[in-house]
């Protein structure tokens, strides 16, 4: 008896963990609202429309648009205003400046960089984010525009 009772009690401590994270989950483009479907239109002039996502973390709810622009993809996060909060767009490595790429190699280690994107929050780079492959297993790395290790995760 003991033993279940801690087992509910875990169960019960996950589900609301559980809660307390991001939950997204793909839409329609009906599904958007009205101010949301307007900064779409924007934003997606010239690339193609991948999809679209709706996610509520921390009692508020975000809009993702999934574009791919010139061969290369372009994630633009709304708020239910139709306001861009954050851009995730794909940067090829020959683009990157020196220090970043150093940075986001030093960090990979002897991993292989798969894709890197830079992280746009309110018009502003805060980060390039590598996704990287070691031994088969994926992570993702980030560095400041710098180059820098960052206090935090973006």
């Amino acid at each position: 008896m003991k033993t279940n009772g801690k087992i509910g009690v875990l169960a019960v401590a996950l589900i609301l963990a559980g809660s307390a994270f991001a939950q997204e989950k793909k839409i329609k483009r009906s599904e958007l609202p009205a101010a949301v479907e307007k900064t779409v239109v924007e934003q997606s002039k010239g690339a193609t429309i991948r999809g679209f996502n709706k996610e509520t973390e921390n009692g508020q709810t975000m809009y993702e648009a999934e574009l791919l622009v010139n061969g290369h993809s372009k994630d633009v996060q709304m708020d239910a205003n139709g306001a861009v909060t954050e851009v995730e767009e794909q940067v090829g490595m020959e683009a990157l400046p020196t220090a970043v790429r150093a940075g986001l190699e030093a960090k990979a280690r002897q991993g292989k960089i798969t894709k890197v994107e830079s992280i746009t929050k309110k018009e502003k780079l805060v980060a390039y984010e590598a996704q990287v492959l070691t031994e088969g297993k994926k992570s993702e790395v980030q560095v400041g525009p710098d180059g820098k290790p960052l206090a935090h995760k973006e």
